[in-house]
């Protein structure tokens, strides 16, 4: 396995997280944990698959601010830890994180947290930038894949010699694209847990670890900004901040992490490397005063690229302004000026947009060939198709059943969404279904608030959505809460036995941990039962049964109800290459585009397993990606949709 050679020689083809997996593994990591989320899980997918290799402990966490509690045990105890998470992640975290910076740590601890902008894969583009200048701990940004790997070598140093938890900030491009990597040397895996606590209170390596002596903040948060200061000091000779152009730039980019791509590129494709100069700022937080004052003062221009937050951008005006009696006046470009957006991600074309205006240089037609060429491709590519659910997604049918039991009630019910695969249900792929999304756990909290509104004159139907990932991560209190107030809504767990969205890893209702090994599965039913819920079980595939149950939760107006309904997901193991049914249609009997269909299995109920035949004006299967779980068969109005068992299922 890669991972772990030591041949320096050869460079290694990396994504960035598995980059920084390596880096982790240089620096001697013992205990790795989080929460999956992309684009941050390859990060522990790695560190797992060479844990009994290297005598490593890596968990899924129940939730990212249990993973950082894991982790930080391990520091106390001397050994070197990472916890990885999203940028979401960072805000479930960030209780522990505020505490966690003020008693500090003792083996080296790094926090990876993977920003997405432009919300490829998240519900929003929130940063996480923000929390390091917040908890006062110093924060690194890799400009490519070999900083990648030797940043968070580097960090295990540098939380060690502030004896604080140190946090990496990578993002989407940097994550999941890839380069060339040149390995270092793995240390030995002898390292040895060792709790010392027999100390004085005021003894950071041998006394009780705790965030904060009550009445004596000087004697905490006093030493805490020393080691903020020590890592502002520590950063001026950083190997990592580099420069690039001329000695005195007409106009000097400052950037970080893929963005130093975007801006190199720009500045080749407009031919200005006489008049652009790069600073490349690995350490964003704390900035290094005087390495900034440097270049400050070679030009009068100056463009902040960053993603997404105009943050850099506004901590250098800070330093500016107080050196502006030494450097004198500065010209400011970027997000407040307006050159740079501060939504979604950037790109080349972006930058060379904003370089094109500042230093009044023609583009030479960059953006719009690019753009011709987009458009082309548009024409003759792939058929537009919305957003919608995968072939046999258990989520589809239990979409349409809550959607078509709400429709027959009548009472205007309504779904408060969850994070999952499910999101798809705010728009027509999933029926148009879920009315509120927010944050892990948030969908069962705002039902549960929502649920005690009848004193106000409320009387509508309402129910919640999650997973069951998402159950154990933040939903159970928001269900214990509900309980205990007799809030009458419906929670309903879409359990499809893993973290489906985020690639199957396992929580604690699966029977295996991140390492493959064999551990106690916690029942969900039971669980809710305990906690005092009416709890029903149903197979989502089947519809008549399930839309029955639902009725009937609906109808029943007092207490908290629970609806499981269990299906593994059409992706998994268990159900990949292995369907239950061979379908087909019945050209005869399919009805199309007439009254009494108008085309409901492909244009309403969208699997990508059925299709419009326009030439004989019926529907079709498609054999390629249909997974044969039988559904469509029953929303069929015709009945033109048959079903065949296969005899080969393993059920």
């Amino acid at each position: 396995m890669s991972y772990l050679t030591d041949n320096q020689n050869n460079d290694y083809l990396l994504m960035g997280n598995e980059a920084i997996a390596r880096g982790a593994l240089e620096g001697g990591v013992n205990v790795a944990s989080g929460y999956p989320g992309t684009p941050s899980s390859e990060i522990i997918e790695t560190l797992s698959s060479v844990a009994k290799e290297r005598n490593l402990y890596v968990e899924w966490s129940i939730n990212e601010k249990v993973a950082l509690e894991v982790a930080a045990s391990a520091s106390f105890a001397g050994l070197r830890t990472m916890c990885v998470m999203k940028q979401n992640g960072v805000n479930v975290a960030s209780d522990f994180l505020l505490h966690l910076a003020s008693s500090g740590t003792r083996g080296g601890m790094v926090l990876v947290a993977c920003d997405d902008p432009g919300a490829l894969s998240s519900v929003n583009e929130g940063e996480s930038r923000p929390f390091a200048r917040l908890v006062e701990i110093p924060l690194l940004e890799p400009g490519d894949f070999q900083e990648a790997k030797d940043i968070t070598k580097w960090a295990f140093d540098l939380s060690e010699e502030i004896r604080n938890i140190v946090m990496i900030r990578s993002v989407t491009r940097m994550s999941h694209a890839s380069g060339n990597v040149r390995y270092e040397q793995l240390p030995d895996t002898n390292a040895k847990a060792d709790f010392r606590f027999d100390g004085p209170l005021s003894d950071p390596e041998t006394g009780p670890v705790v965030s904060m002596i009550v009445g004596a903040s000087e004697l905490q948060h006093g030493p805490q900004q020393e080691k903020i200061k020590k890592a502002a000091e520590i950063f001026e000779d950083c190997p990592f901040n580099t420069y690039e152009g001329p000695e005195k730039p007409e106009l000097l980019i400052i950037t970080s992490s893929a963005c130093t791509l975007y801006s190199r590129e720009a500045i080749s494709l407009l031919n200005v490397k006489d008049r652009v100069g790069i600073l490349k700022l690995a350490t964003t937080w704390p900035l290094p005063p005087r390495l900034i004052k440097k270049y400050l003062s070679v030009t009068d221009r100056i463009l902040v690229v960053e993603e997404v937050l105009p943050i850099l951008e506004e901590n250098i005006k800070i330093l500016a302004a107080e050196m502006a009696h030494e450097i004198g006046p500065k010209t400011f470009y970027g997000k407040n000026a307006g050159n740079i957006p501060s939504v979604g991600e950037l790109n080349p074309d972006i930058v060379v947009s904003a370089l094109s205006t500042i230093l009044d240089v023609r583009d030479e037609g960059v953006s719009e060939s690019f753009a011709k060429e987009a458009a082309a491709l548009i024409k003759t590519g792939a058929p537009v198709r919305g957003l919608t659910m995968c072939p046999g997604c258990p989520h589809r049918a239990s979409l349409w059943s809550i959607h078509n039991a709400l429709e027959m009630d009548g009472r205007k019910g309504f779904v408060c969404g969850d994070i999952g695969c499910y999101v798809a249900g705010l728009w027509p792929g999933g029926f148009n279904t879920v009315k509120t999304l927010h944050s892990m756990g948030s969908g069962s909290g705002i039902a549960g608030g929502f649920g005690k509104l009848r004193q106000f004159g409320m009387d509508q139907p309402v129910l919640s959505i999650c997973g069951d990932s998402t159950f154990f991560h933040a939903a159970m209190p928001a269900l214990a809460n509900a309980i205990h107030h007799k809030s009458p809504f419906t929670m309903i767990i879409l359990d499809n036995r893993g973290a489906a969205m985020t690639g199957f890893q396992p929580h604690p209702g699966t029977p295996v941990n991140a390492m493959g090994e064999d551990v106690p599965s916690l029942d969900i039913a039971e669980i809710c039962r305990a906690m005092g819920a009416t709890v029903e079980i149903r197979n989502p595939f089947d519809i008549e049964e399930t839309q029955q149950t639902l009725h009937h939760l609906i109808e029943h107006q007092e207490g908290t109800k629970v609806l499981i309904l269990d299906q593994a997901c059409a992706l998994s193991p268990e159900r990949k290459d292995n369907p239950k049914y061979r379908m087909k249609v019945d050209e005869e009997i399919c009805i199309g585009g007439n009254c009494g269909c108008n085309r409901l299995c492909t244009r309403i109920f969208g699997c990508p397993g059925l299709l419009w035949d326009e030439e004989k004006g019926v529907s079709k299967i498609n054999d390629i990606m249909c997974t044969g779980c039988g559904v469509c068969a029953d929303i069929c109005p015709a009945g033109a949709i048959k079903r065949e068992e296969v005899a080969e299922y393993v059920g």
